[in-house]
């Protein structure tokens, strides 16, 4: 009997996760309150979540940086676009990913691509944050017609700013900046172009319990014979089960091709994890949709598996994604 890789790291993912988050939990916060002199802190019995939230503490790692906030504590992270769909919230933490993407036969030859992967992000204030969100490795098993070998992804860094914070209503809104500089494997079709510079508007609101994120955002290369020019906007809508630790969530992404570029595969482009700045895709369309699940112990661990897949006519290098991803914050 045959068994996939991927399918076993699946397993051993959300066996891990499940069973050791008490102990990485407890683990955290020894290690934390070591490096930090002692101090804890915990915004709601500490400050109410109020007007703020740890307002000049010393809760800081390393003096330099800031706990998240966890006055927006009953939302949960989106998944699918995981580049670019940002949450709005400041947070510090880090997130591991396993994501597997299966290509249209008709299109892009029918193989599979794998993205194993680490986010960070880091609070440097009560409304600042810097955000570091693609970067990993890449394996290919005939991916995009064999054109896609294994090797390192590109990486993109960023800032991202609360401009409105309403703990009574649970509304936050956030303006952030990505660049991803192309210093990725050429043979995984990454390190392409000159940079690629991604401004976007993030926002979370609560309607009874039911939790809604969407953000619109771009995708701006500076060399658009390279690389094409894409705007996106992506939704988010989550609920928590009864009383228990598990939320249901689904998600779509819309995907709109405003440039295309001089290079790549004609007619085909890479939705989000690939930039091929192909011919002949300007003013297409692409929109996907996604279910999925987390489960919740704590705010400070979350993890969630999601089934993707598009929506439209048009797929290009999507026919269907699964992934996994687990976060531990601070």
């Amino acid at each position: 009997m045959r068994v996939q890789i991927p399918q076993m790291l699946i397993c051993v993912a959300l066996f891990l996760g499940f069973s050791s988050l008490a102990y990485a939990e407890s683990f955290i916060e020894e290690t934390i309150s070591y490096i930090s002199g002692g101090c804890s802190c915990d915004a709601k019995d500490s400050c109410g979540c109020e007007d703020s939230c740890c307002a000049g503490s010393d809760c800081c790692l390393l003096r330099f940086l800031k706990p998240s906030d966890t006055c927006f504590s009953q939302y949960i992270s989106p998944m699918t676009n995981p580049v670019f769909f940002e949450d709005p919230r400041t947070l510090t933490e880090a997130r591991f990913i396993f994501l597997r993407n299966r290509d249209p036969s008709a299109v892009a030859g029918g193989g599979d691509i794998n993205l194993f992967a680490l986010q960070l992000r880091a609070a440097l204030t009560e409304d600042l944050s810097v955000i570091a969100t693609k970067d990993g490795f890449i394996t290919s098993h005939g991916g995009v017609n064999n054109l896609i070998d294994d090797g390192w992804a590109d990486v993109a860094l960023g800032l991202k700013y609360n401009l409105i914070k309403n703990y009574e209503t649970q509304t936050i809104v956030s303006v952030g900046l990505l660049y991803e500089l192309s210093v990725g494997s050429t043979r995984s079709l990454q390190g392409q172009g000159d940079g690629l510079f991604s401004p976007f508007l993030t926002a979370a609101f609560d309607f009874n319990g039911w939790h809604f994120m969407t953000e619109p955002g771009f995708m701006l290369p500076t060399n658009h014979n390279e690389e094409s020019t894409v705007f996106f906007w992506d939704f988010h809508l989550d609920h928590r089960v009864a009383a228990t630790d598990f939320f249901v969530l689904g998600e779509i992404n819309w995907f709109n091709w405003l440039g295309a570029g001089n290079n790549g595969i004609d007619g085909v482009e890479g939705i989000d994890l690939f930039n091929f700045g192909s011919t002949g895709v300007a003013g297409d369309n692409v929109v996907t949709g996604a279910l999925g699940v987390k489960y919740r112990p704590s705010f400070y661990t979350e993890v969630g598996f999601c089934w993707e897949t598009p929506l439209t006519d048009r797929r290009f290098v999507m026919e269907y994604r699964y992934m996994v991803d687990v976060i531990v914050r601070y």
